[in-house]
């Protein structure tokens, strides 16, 4: 993990433990369909005694998500937006009780590969504290954790400005029945294919195989009716989707 966020202080050396401070400790669940990913941020982020942060459940699908923070009541949830069963807006609708339980409400904090306007709006408005891509350190989305369950907002920083465009305007954006007929997965890859990454380069960063991006490669085309990738890479960039 790069640093890409800025957040208020880094994590204060003691402050989970020890030197006389007081302890401190937040328990999380991790909710990622890439198992490796999720071994990453438990190994970076889930040693209690350093971090103050205590792993108590992970899922890999909506159906597992909403079962595990359920039973467990984790003070925050780290959540991918893209999920199997209904993405990360899903878990949110169906956590929705407790995030409004006054007493224990359970925070969300979207980290997610993606940084697109559409997918960080649509956990905000789901009832997500903050999104961070996962680009971040692991010392700083230790200190994001604690800020979401302190009840703070947490952004990586360009991505803010989607959140107070998107709720400063009366208006709802208009439909794209284009780029509504492309799965979630689908406009990652449109996404990045736009920006010139090479099938390799998709494939690793989206924790998938490089026959899988082709796969999702010929899907995008054949729906949006196009003949190659310089005509997707025109298409997305006449949508601001770059």
């Amino acid at each position: 993990m790069s640093d890409a966020n800025e957040p208020a202080g880094p994590v204060e050396p003691g402050r989970a433990s020890g030197n006389g401070a007081e302890d401190r400790r937040v328990r999380v669940v991790l909710v990622d369909d890439h198992r490796m990913f999720r071994t990453g941020v438990q190994a970076e982020i889930g040693q209690t005694e350093r971090t103050g942060v205590e792993v108590v459940g992970e899922a890999a699908d909506v159906d597992q998500a909403v079962s595990v923070i359920t039973a467990t009541r984790p003070q925050v949830v780290l959540l991918d937006v893209h999920l199997p069963g209904g993405g990360g807006v899903e878990v949110l609708r169906r956590c929705a009780p407790l995030m409004a339980d006054a007493e224990r409400p359970v925070r969300f904090l979207a980290l997610s590969v993606s940084d697109a306007a559409e997918d960080v709006i649509g956990v905000i408005r789901g009832g997500a504290r903050g999104y961070v891509t996962k680009t971040i350190t692991g010392t700083d989305l230790v200190d994001s954790v604690f800020r979401v369950q302190e009840g703070d907002a947490v952004f990586s920083p360009r991505l803010a400005g989607f959140v107070l465009d998107a709720f400063a305007s009366t208006d709802a954006p208009p439909v794209d029945e284009d780029l509504d007929r492309l799965t979630q997965r689908e406009r990652e890859v449109l996404r990045l294919i736009a920006r010139g990454y090479a099938y390799k380069e998709i494939a690793k960063q989206l924790f998938i195989s490089v026959k899988t991006v082709e796969s999702h490669v010929s899907a995008v085309l054949r729906k949006l009716q196009l003949s190659n990738r310089h005509e997707l890479t025109r298409w997305a960039t006449a949508r601001r989707l770059v």
